[in-house]
């Protein structure tokens, strides 16, 4: 039997929603799991750059969404507080999906969860591990789904590597290095409006993927957190962190180097460079793990320059629109995939009924699977967020975690 549909609202209406978050949901209303769809952006220009995006009349044909503001709104119009009147307005138990800047993820998780709304957030969670555990509290108080949309996680390759590790087949992981470097053009978006020394860095925005990917793998929780970060200027003035590399140290003593920035350059082939590889020690013999997710061993030489370049790699697995038995194109890939588990999970809530008790268990078995990100099984991300932030901003004095009852980051 089908799960009734779930009407979602999307709380940002930036890079992320066109790319991945909005033709996914498309997607799955055109299936019949998801109902009305509503988006918050801070002004109208992003709405209606989303409302007449070609690429989206030709894959969901007929399909659209409600915006708050209105497409006709001025431009200059600012609606910072909207998404409440857009959430207070939702009957219960349907989904908000949250994809404003990392600092602003937690009063738009609590107010969506205040009025008994679902979530999906942007990685990470929040900032502080502190947050991370009110939130996972209030939720399952109230027999609410949060996830947290770590899609490096629905990679295949991912998912073979975590089932190899755990069934002892790579050995034990050792010292490794990933790295994740976005586009130099990203200097040039809203990122330098919020992309701040005292809001965030390259490591927190980005290196949490892979320090996600690697407990993800191996299980093993990180100790020790040393970050030294490249400060720069933005177009408009602003300062920020635009380059950082950092040391993690695992709880057997493992070291992974991540190196991270947003300088990839703009006609490059690879549209940003990303990639991890973890050295291990099996029975009296060497192990590796390896991943290179920038190239995935397809390129094209176009015979225009659309994609930003006439040369480039292609990533198939991330997110593509391809033809289909179907109308218009469908959403492939593992960041299809993560959209798809996250509003599934809500909807495998909803169908325990009525009773909390009921709800609270499904909540706990998703938990304990570990496949999708949850505040339950990915706090370990805010400790490392705090350590990260801690250690950059002293110019990459170590930072250690400790465990326990009251888990925490704290200066060595």
């Amino acid at each position: 039997m089908m799960p009734k549909p779930i009407d979602i609202v999307i709380v940002g209406g930036g890079m992320i929603t066109h790319d991945q978050i909005l033709p996914s949901i498309y997607h799955l209303e055109r299936r019949g799991e998801v109902g009305t769809i509503g988006i918050c952006a801070l002004n109208s220009p992003p709405l209606r750059a989303l409302a007449t995006e070609p690429a989206f009349a030709e894959a969901f044909p007929g399909q659209s969404f409600t915006p708050y503001p209105a497409l006709d709104a001025p431009d200059d119009a600012m609606h910072p507080e909207s998404y409440k009147d857009v959430i207070a307005a939702m009957p219960p138990r349907n989904m908000v999906v949250v994809a404003v800047p990392d600092h602003f993820h937690d009063p738009v998780i609590r107010f969506a969860l205040e009025h008994d709304q679902h979530v999906m957030t942007v990685k990470p969670l929040v900032l502080k591990h502190h947050q991370a555990v009110e939130i996972e509290r209030l939720a399952l108080g109230r027999g609410l789904f949060v996830g947290v949309e770590y899609h490096k996680r629905f990679d295949r390759r991912s998912l073979e590597a975590r089932r190899q590790y755990r069934a002892g087949r790579l050995g034990e992981f050792r010292s490794g290095d990933c790295r994740l470097v976005e586009p130099y053009y990203y200097r040039h978006s809203n990122f330098q409006n919020w992309f701040t020394k005292e809001n965030t860095d390259p490591f927190t925005y980005i290196g949490c993927h892979y320090v996600d990917l690697v407990w993800f793998i191996t299980g093993l929780r990180p100790v020790e957190v040393t970050v030294r970060g490249v400060e720069g200027r933005f177009p408009n003035g602003n300062v920020g962190y635009l380059w950082s590399v950092g040391h993690v140290v695992w709880e057997n003593g493992a070291v992974l180097g991540v190196l991270n920035g947003l300088g990839y350059p703009d006609e490059g082939a690879g549209t940003n460079d990303q990639g991890i590889c973890l050295y291990g020690e099996g029975d009296d013999r060497g192990t590796i793990l390896k991943h290179d997710d920038q190239f995935r061993g397809c390129s094209y030489g176009y015979a225009d320059k659309a994609a930003g370049a006439a040369f480039r790699y292609i990533n198939p697995d991330y997110f593509r629109l391809v033809p289909w038995q179907g109308d218009g194109l469908r959403p492939v890939g593992y960041g299809y995939d993560s959209i798809e588990a996250n509003v599934q999970s809500a909807c495998e809530v909803n169908a325990a009924g009525e009773g909390l008790a009921a709800r609270q268990e499904v909540i706990r078995r998703i938990d304990r699977r570990g496949i999708v990100a949850t505040p339950a099984n990915s706090s370990i991300n805010e400790l490392v967020t705090e350590a990260v932030r801690l250690s950059i901003q002293r110019d990459g004095a170590p930072a250690v975690i400790d465990y326990g009852d009251t888990p925490a980051a704290r200066l060595r």
